[in-house]
């Protein structure tokens, strides 16, 4: 895995912020009982990348979307925080409003 990779930071913030350890992360998102905690630390350490399935349960557990876990920009990770609380009604009135104003530019 690339050591540049936003990845083990998101995760690890995702984790601190439903304040789960690593063990429980891992159960909760079906890993076995005996490698939860190590895979979780190696997730987290940028020493393995989770497949996309396994991202997928845990983007479940954590509530946040898997693309979180790639935002490199700690502006963007916010934003994919904050829309996935968004209402689809208003979802699609901002959509709508940024591309009209990427538009006039």
């Amino acid at each position: 895995m690339s050591h540049d990779s936003p990845l083990p930071l998101r995760l690890r913030q995702a984790r601190e912020r439903k304040g789960l350890s690593q063990r429980r992360l891992g159960l909760n998102a079906g890993l076995d009982e005996l490698s939860a905690s190590p895979r979780i630390n190696h997730y987290e350490r940028g020493r393995h990348a989770p497949d996309y399935s396994t991202l997928s349960r845990l983007a479940w557990v954590l509530e946040v979307p898997v693309a979180f876990f790639y935002a490199g920009e700690d502006e963007l990770a916010d934003w994919l925080l904050l829309w996935q609380e968004v209402p689809q009604p208003v979802r699609q009135q901002t959509l709508a409003e940024l591309r009209a104003h990427r538009d006039e530019e």
